[in-house]
C-alpha cells in the first residue's frame, strides 16, 4: 500500500490552479485545454477551495448563469477535501467514497504540494494489486 507522498513522486507535483476572480470561462477553458477535470482555487498563494466540471455543471450551467461573467468564487467548492503525505492510497479512496468526491488537495503545513484524482488512486490500486498477483503467481509456480 502506497502513501501520497509515493503517489505524488510517481505522478508529480504539478497543480493547475487559478485565482479566484477569474472567470468560470477561463477555468473551463483551462481544464479543457490541459484535459484536466479540477482546478485548485488560489488567493494569492493561499488555496481557498477547488473548481470542478461538476461545480460548473451545477453551480454555473443549471442556474442559468453566465460562464464569461461568473467568478470562480461564486461556483467553487469552498471546503476542498485535503490529505497529507502520509495518507495511504486506499485511505484516499475510502474518503473520495464517502464524501462522493473524485479530487483531493494534498497539503503539508498549509503548502500545496499536489492533487490526485480518482484516476491516480485507481491507477495506483491496480498496479498495487498486479503486483501482489504476480508475486503469488511466483510464489505458487516454485512449490
Amino acid at each position: 500500500m502506497c502513501t501520497v507522498a509515493e503517489l505524488l513522486d510517481q505522478k508529480g507535483h504539478a497543480v493547475e490552479t487559478i485565482d479566484a476572480n477569474a472567470t468560470i470561462y477561463d477555468a473551463i477553458k483551462k481544464m479543457s485545454d490541459l484535459d484536466i477535470g479540477a482546478l485548485v482555487v488560489t488567493e494569492g498563494k493561499r488555496v481557498v477551495g477547488t473548481i470542478t466540471e461538476r461545480d460548473y455543471s451545477r453551480n454555473v450551467f443549471l442556474k442559468g448563469k453566465s460562464s464569461p461573467t461568473t467568478p470562480v468564487h461564486d461556483a467553487m467548492n469552498k471546503t476542498p477535501l485535503a490529505v497529507d503525505c502520509n495518507e495511504t492510497s486506499r485511505g484516499c479512496m475510502a474518503i473520495m467514497t464517502r464524501e462522493r468526491t473524485r479530487h483531493l488537495v494534498v497539503m503539508e503545513s498549509g503548502e500545496l504540494l499536489g492533487i490526485l484524482s480518482i484516476g491516480d488512486l485507481v491507477y495506483s490500486i491496480v498496479a498495487e494489486q498486479m503486483l501482489t498477483i504476480e508475486e503469488l503467481e511466483q510464489y505458487i509456480m516454485r512449490r
